[in-house]
């Protein structure tokens, strides 16, 4: 596989608070939109998983806010699938400045396979074709 890309997006004013700083909600918006970018660099997009019946609920997401992304800036979002077990995983972030290559904002959010019934599904077993995917798109990211 190609080295991935990092997700490139403009802050909108509408993110920003009255001092033009990205409001701290956005953030786990831009973590989710780098992550699904991902999985389309592989080929394997979100709405495929979900005509599987499969979901992927967030079990907790955490932001380490080092410096403040403006209205206008340009960001961009390297995520990486750092660990995979069982039915659980989980996504690091780094989010730069496009132009300063500032290191912004450090994070990570956890996610589980279930199916439409809430239950937990083993990819292993259920979807191996989906679990070799998660296998090698953690090893790309080590």
């Amino acid at each position: 596989m190609a080295e991935l890309k990092p997700f490139v997006r403009k802050i909108n004013y509408y993110e920003t608070d009255q001092m033009h700083i990205v409001h701290h909600s956005n953030y786990v918006r831009f973590f989710e939109e780098a992550r699904l970018d991902i999985m389309d660099q592989y080929g394997y997009d979100y709405r495929k998983i979900e005509e599987m019946g499969i979901i992927i609920p967030v079990l907790y997401v955490k932001a380490d806010f080092k410096k403040p992304a403006r209205y206008g800036d340009t960001i961009e979002i390297v995520a990486k699938l750092i660990k995979i077990k069982g039915l659980k995983f989980a996504y690091s972030y780094e989010i730069y400045n496009q132009e300063t290559k500032e290191l912004l904002v450090t994070g990570e959010s956890g996610h589980a396979f279930l199916d439409k019934d809430l239950k937990p599904v083993r990819l292993k077993k259920d979807y191996p074709e989906l679990y070799e995917f998660m296998q090698m798109a953690a090893k790309d990211c080590e």
